[in-house]
């Protein structure tokens, strides 16, 4: 039967526990964000959609707080050390969250504060998630595994707002808050099992190396790394312009979503549907394609897919600008970057250095995109106001930034196929 799963997903025996291990890690942790998710999007329409840029740089100076004290603890503490550490920390966060939505009624601010918290929150756990993925497993294991890996968040993602809806009425939508923190204590104590497998079984080592040995250096070697290094420096161009595509589609989603639903709790069930197939669709690409698309086409097609598809999607919808349309190109967008982007940029790595996957990566993965989340809601803002462009012009904004990404997306391709060849 070990043998049977093994080849079920592309996994050598002696990788079954780490795989499944990695798979429960990313399955809780994304449960407890698919609960907290469709709360946070009617939290920013409460807020008011023209707040939401101030909203995105709010969780882009949170991103610049955050990102030096993870900087100092992956310096200072051995890598079995601070992981729990900042997994612990978020379950205490979302306790917090609970007791002040109880503790006051009215909840502007309070919405606010957990719009931003849950975009910081969201970013920093699959970071630091899929840091760990690139440490523990080499470049040949993660081109067979991680998208297995990648479907725990889909399968998460589905059961989340499956748990939220079966006990959103028994137990209310704020003690929803506490089962989002159980899971994600889970998440905590099955990244352990990740570890002890690593310790045991790990060849993304080299001979005598210490798996657990604290990284060194400074809180802030991040920033140098990225500057440094012309292939971080490319991921980081990559992650920047899919903030960019990704948020001008978002704003446009909102302020629809806005006209087309009036009321708070429709607003919510329509994200929560949203979601659901999402994350469906992202499960099936994840388990039955990923594994066969990266062999068949190899890894620089994998990683130019979506920047195209976001090219022909956003241009149908400056054709057809309509609801359907946009819903349309929103759920390919993010079941394209589940399935397919978040698994290859993940990929890129497998081929840096150690210190470079958990300071580079958590760098490039919160800082800079919230700093391109930021950046492109203002622009997007800007664009608008100044030259009245309805849904129509802001979707061929839309196209000529995607096709700027893919372009990049090609040459980032070209530079990792070249690092490893045989891939």
């Amino acid at each position: 039967m070990k043998r049977a799963l093994a080849r079920a997903i592309n996994a050598q025996p002696h990788e079954l526990g780490g795989a499944l291990a990695a798979f429960a890690t990313a399955f809780a942790m994304f449960s407890a964000y698919a609960i907290l998710r469709p709360i946070r999007e009617t939290m920013g329409i409460t807020s008011g959609v023209q707040t939401l840029p101030a909203l995105f740089w709010g969780t882009f100076i949170g991103m610049l707080l955050v990102q030096p004290v993870y900087g100092w603890l992956t310096s200072r503490f051995r890598r079995s050390s601070f992981l729990p550490w900042v997994y612990l920390f978020f379950v205490c966060n979302i306790l917090g969250f609970h007791a002040w939505f109880n503790a006051q009624d009215d909840h502007t601010w309070i919405a606010r504060a957990y719009f931003i918290w849950v975009s910081i929150f969201v970013l920093f756990v699959v970071a630091v998630f899929w840091s760990l993925m690139a440490d523990v497993f080499s470049r040949e294991q993660a081109g067979r595994l991680f998208g297995f890996v990648a479907a725990g968040l889909s399968t998460g993602g589905l059961f989340g707002p499956f748990l939220a809806a079966r006990l959103a009425e028994p137990i209310g939508t704020i003690n929803l808050l506490l089962v989002s923190a159980a899971l994600l204590a889970v998440s905590l104590g099955c990244l352990l099992l990740v570890l002890r497998w690593h310790r045991r079984y790990g060849e993304n080592t080299a001979p005598g190396e210490d798996r657990d040995e604290r990284l060194g250096g400074s809180a802030w070697a991040a920033f140098r790394q990225v500057a440094g290094s012309p292939y971080l420096a490319l991921i980081a161009l990559f992650v920047f312009l899919l903030t960019w595509v990704s948020t001008f589609l978002y704003l446009e989603q909102q302020a629809l979503v806005a006209e087309v639903f009036t009321d708070r709790d429709a607003q919510t069930k329509f994200f929560g549907r949203l979601d659901f197939w999402v994350q469906a669709g992202s499960l099936a690409m994840q388990l039955f394609l990923f594994g066969r698309l990266y062999r068949w086409f190899g890894f620089r097609a994998l990683i130019v897919a979506v920047p195209v598809l976001m090219t022909v999607g956003f241009a149908t919808l400056a054709l057809f600008p309509t609801f359907a349309v946009l819903v349309a190109v929103m759920f390919v967008r993010r079941v394209g970057e589940y399935s397919l982007t978040r698994p290859s940029r993940d990929t890129l790595y497998t081929s840096v250095t150690r210190e470079e996957r958990y300071k580079a990566k958590s760098l490039i993965d919160t800082f800079i995109y919230r700093g391109g989340d930021a950046t492109s809601a203002s622009a997007h803002a800007l664009v608008k106001s100044t030259f009245g462009l309805g849904l129509s012009g802001a979707a061929w904004c839309g196209a000529l930034l995607a096709a700027v990404w893919g372009l990049v997306a090609w040459r980032l391709g070209t530079r990792h196929v070249a690092l490893n060849p045989r891939r």
